[in-house]
């Protein structure tokens, strides 16, 4: 629970210096080790932020600094289905900025195209609360984005057999 805390006390931050700036509130989608701790997904140590790449101008910058470790990714080269947003959770805990965090099955199937030791104990934690059925349905998802980087899907592809054979799913 501390680095939940931690996790949270970054956001905080975040929002008070949008508010500072007058920075007008904006959405954040995060997606990772960092979105499983403030979900209460799993409680693996991290430190560090993902989240997906909305187009922020340049001006949000002094607010992202604020999280200190972080990664901003690119939609193009992320593994996450098109309807992610329809999925996510808000986190009612931040008021100014609005904080979602993608859900378990989303991030799950963000971790298939590495499946490095922490991606699978990541998921052999998550994969317990998640609905396999809506897992199946994200990676037809995947699988169907035409705006993917086609490197990124063709690896997607090579790990998915590894993925559903040891899950599965």
């Amino acid at each position: 629970m501390a680095l939940k805390k931690q996790l949270e006390d970054k956001i905080f931050d975040m929002e008070k210096v949008a508010i500072a700036f007058d920075i007008e509130p904006f959405d954040i989608y995060f997606l990772g080790g960092a979105a499983c701790i403030l979900g209460e997904y799993t409680e693996r140590a991290t430190r560090d932020f993902d989240f997906i790449d909305l187009n922020y101008p340049s001006k949000l910058g002094r607010v992202f600094v604020q999280l200190r470790d972080f990664d901003m990714l690119e939609y193009e080269s992320t593994i996450i289905s098109p309807k992610y947003k329809k999925r996510a959770i808000r986190l009612n805990t931040f008021k100014y900025l609005n904080v979602y965090l993608l859900s378990p099955e989303d991030i799950i199937v963000s971790k298939i195209i590495r499946l490095e030791q922490k991606d699978i104990e990541d998921i052999d934690e998550l994969i317990d609360i998640a609905d396999k059925e809506l897992i199946n349905q994200i990676i037809d998802e995947v699988l169907l984005r035409d705006d993917l980087y086609e490197s990124k899907k063709n690896q997607f592809i090579k790990r998915l057999p590894q993925f559903r054979e040891r899950y599965y799913v």
